[in-house]
């Protein structure tokens, strides 16, 4: 069993010191939160706290005579040099060289554990990201969801979760029956019989390879040619001239239902299982693997629909009205009811994805994780709403957004359109910038802002490439290391005291921020944190790497010099893998 080094968390410590100072010194009935900054410049400390300013409006006191006074009442600490008052009443925090310089053997013992916590120990987490409608390839919109997905799994495994993560397949439904009707159609085609295709149906050219695959499999077994289905099909496509698209297409699906009988199931399942076998390699090739595939038919033939239905039904929460069964969801906050029972007696998405839910709390996770594109805002406090209904606790769900990427190219924008086929697959994504760049540049925004996602500069070999600057801070490091002829086990015998120079503080005092950052980005679901972290030393490593030499004749300095980057190598692969993207050796 490896025994686990946990390194002193500088943040925590002063948070403390500040916390038992104003507890000593205020009321009681005072409440206090204390919060620390990083100051931009180091002439400004270590951390900085606006406790001061904060506490003074509320007890009309001076907020400079304050902090001096909250300064006065510190406990002694074996990591604080100094504490200063700036501005208006900041309280600024130094910390001893020498804590910093010990805190590089304490990383040189805590290994490949440096930057795990145990935030979340003993807690269970679902993430269920992507979840895309198995109806065609997945596009670059797709692909951000699933990189921040994936990535926030990572993430929060490093701060101590158990994750479990998922993806909800949609495998029952009009959408299928759409990409099934509209796969026969080009199927007809190919033997001969034509019918106008509909504006809404799925235009893309996977539909007419599948199509071809079905024709060269099985020549004209699907067609059932005879002049009834002739006439039912060309009823069916005269409602497109009348402007009836959807009723175009239900009647299609009804027609080809009634046609095809038991090769109706048959051609369902043949694109279900095309589409989804495409989804899964393109994600398992991006780096994004499930531990559950979750079948939304599977709820239907389990009958769990029917039941999170009647425990509403018991609930008295649904109505019936004009033949549909609708839940009473403007009690629980949302903006209207909704249906949960087709007049026709079919059940809604909605229904299938309140039992989807039921099941996820049966399976008692502590807390689950949406991951869902920012068009689905609306549908928030009705699933919400839904499961206030259940008597189940909402506050275990979380919904997190993903806002749309949008490409650029030349600095014009690519234009895209999901249904008729003209968009930008994340396979195609993939193989123009790779999947380092794909990954990183997805989660170099908040999850919920509106990306920019320019092509050029993800291929490009440059220091404005964020990618490319991080990995070969990485590369260089690695370079360094390979032209030195010691071994990993002298590293632990250096004289941390030699490290004095600013950039050597500057550059340690970043290393002690990458477990608080770590923890940050678990605790504020944004993997973005860890891109901005990772810039950021790089670029102090790359200012490091020009101005200092590190195979020197000195043994004790070089020894040092090379802990020190041999650390930083650390980190930057460790934070590079909790992205998904890979540490390359050489560039």
């Amino acid at each position: 069993m490896v025994t686990r080094i946990i390194p002193p968390n500088f943040k925590a410590h002063c948070t403390q010191l500040l916390d038992q100072a104003a507890s000593n010194l205020l009321p009681s009935e005072t409440k206090i939160h204390v919060e620390l900054s990083r100051p931009k410049q180091a002439s400004h400390g270590d951390y900085a706290s606006n406790l001061a300013m904060k506490l003074a409006k509320h007890l009309r006191q001076n907020p400079r005579e304050l902090a001096q006074a909250l300064i006065k009442a510190l406990p002694e600490s074996p990591w604080l040099e100094k504490t200063e008052v700036a501005g208006g009443g900041f309280i600024n925090l130094f910390l001893k060289n020498t804590a910093k310089q010990q805190f590089l053997h304490t990383v040189l013992q805590t290994g490949e554990l440096f930057g795990q916590s145990s935030l979340g120990a003993g807690k269970t987490v679902q993430v269920e990201f992507v979840s895309a409608n198995p109806t065609g390839p997945l596009h670059v919109g797709h692909g951000r969801g699933a990189a921040f997905g994936a990535s926030l799994a990572n993430i929060l495994a490093a701060a101590g979760y158990t994750v479990a993560r998922e993806f909800y397949v949609n495998d029952a439904g009009r959408q299928m029956d759409i990409l099934t009707l509209s796969t026969w159609l080009r199927y007809l085609e190919l033997n001969g019989l034509f019918f106008p295709f509909p504006g809404s149906a799925y235009q893309g050219q996977y539909v007419i390879d599948m199509a071809t695959e079905i024709y060269r499999a099985h020549g004209d077994r699907y067609v059932h040619r005879s002049d009834a289905m002739i006439q039912k099909l060309t009823e069916a496509s005269s409602l497109e001239t009348a402007g009836s698209d959807d009723g175009l297409l239900d009647s299609l699906i009804a027609t080809a239902k009634s046609i095809l009988g038991q090769d109706y199931a048959y051609l369902h399942n043949l694109v279900l299982t095309e589409q989804l076998g495409d989804c899964r390699n393109d994600l398992m090739e991006f780096g994004v693997e499930f531990e559950t595939w979750f079948s939304e038919q599977s709820l239907f033939d389990s009958g769990m629909v029917a039941h999170a239905v009647h425990l509403l039904e018991k609930k008295k929460l649904l109505y019936r009205q004009d033949g549909a069964v609708w839940f009473r969801s403007t009690e629980f906050g949302d903006e209207k009811d909704r249906v949960v029972q087709r007049e026709n007696g079919q059940y809604t998405y909605f229904a299938s994805d309140i039992a989807y839910h039921l099941n996820k709390y049966e399976r008692g996770f502590d807390h689950m994780i949406n991951i869902w594109g920012a068009d689905h805002h609306g549908y928030i406090p009705r699933v919400k709403g839904a499961i206030e209904a259940l008597s189940l606790n909402p506050e275990k769900l979380e919904i997190a957004l993903v806002q749309f990427a949008v490409l650029y190219r030349n600095g014009q924008k690519v234009s895209m359109s999901t249904r008729s086929g003209d968009f930008v697959t994340l396979r195609q994504l993939r193989e123009e910038v790779g999947n380092d760049a794909a990954r990183f540049f997805y989660v170099l925004r908040k999850s919920d802002q509106h990306l920019d996602f320019d092509l050029d500069l993800a291929k490009s070999q440059s220091n404005d490439n964020p990618v490319y600057y991080v990995q070969y801070a990485h590369a260089r490091i690695c370079s360094v290391l390979a032209q030195w002829d010691g071994t990993p086990a002298m590293l632990a015998t250096a004289d941390t005291t030699l490290l004095n120079d600013p950039a050597e503080l500057a550059l340690l005092q970043k290393m002690i921020d990458f477990p608080e950052t770590v923890e940050a980005a678990a605790r504020e679901r944004a993997p973005h944190l860890i891109a901005f972290y990772l810039r950021e030393l790089a670029s102090e490593f790359h200012s490091y790497y020009n101005s200092t030499r590190f195979l020197v004749s000195e043994e004790a300095l070089k020894i040092v010099r090379l802990a020190l980057i041999s650390v930083i190598q650390q980190i930057l692969s460790k934070g590079l893998t909790l992205l998904g993207v890979t540490s390359p050796r050489e560039m």
